[in-house]
């Protein structure tokens, strides 16, 4: 386990957003949702980056180097022509962790019937355990609300930071020591 102090890098994907045309919301969405969860004492960062293929994979490559433990992506993941999110992240991750997308779209499928338009997933970069989540806050929060109770152990077997959250707002799972 890891005693450093964790870090979670948010990666906002949008043209609009990056030009300053658009009010990113994806963005303080995930910081808002991290700060109501975790416990741990958190560095987050923020970038707002364009809507493609290799910006993502750019900005990803950039964030894993400087050993972020958690990045979230958010926007970028639908159908839409400018929507490369996945595309990105997939240059980037070395192990793809399909059941992330599969509950994400699940609980998401509960709420909105355009959620099987979504492409989020995860997967895990060196010591990075990337997410990729909606650009819409309470998408997010759906989202992440369905996964997160395994983030902490996630990093826990990557080597990555040690993350605490509030168990009255997400317990995280963590087996017992045998």
């Amino acid at each position: 386990m890891s005693v450093s102090q964790p870090h979670a890098a948010i990666v906002t994907v949008s043209d609009r957003a990056s030009r300053g045309e658009y009010e990113d919301k994806g963005g303080p969405g995930c910081e808002a949702y991290l700060r109501d969860v975790v416990t741990s004492d958190l560095t987050i960062t923020r970038h707002i980056i364009p809507d493609g293929r290799e910006s993502v994979a750019n900005m990803l490559r950039e964030l894993v180097a400087a050993e972020a433990d958690l990045i979230l992506v958010t926007g970028g993941t639908g159908p839409a022509p400018r929507d490369e999110t996945p595309e990105g992240c997939a240059e980037v991750i070395e192990k793809e962790l399909a059941g992330f997308g599969e509950e994400m779209r699940r609980a998401s499928l509960l709420e909105v019937p355009t959620a099987i338009l979504s492409r989020q997933s995860a997967g895990i970069a060196g010591k990075s355990l990337i997410i990729m989540v909606p650009g819409k806050p309470s998408a997010i929060a759906t989202c992440l609300n369905a996964v997160f109770a395994a983030v902490p152990y996630c990093l826990d077997l990557i080597g990555a930071a040690y993350l605490a959250t509030d168990p009255t707002r997400i317990e995280a799972f963590r087996p017992k020591a045998k």
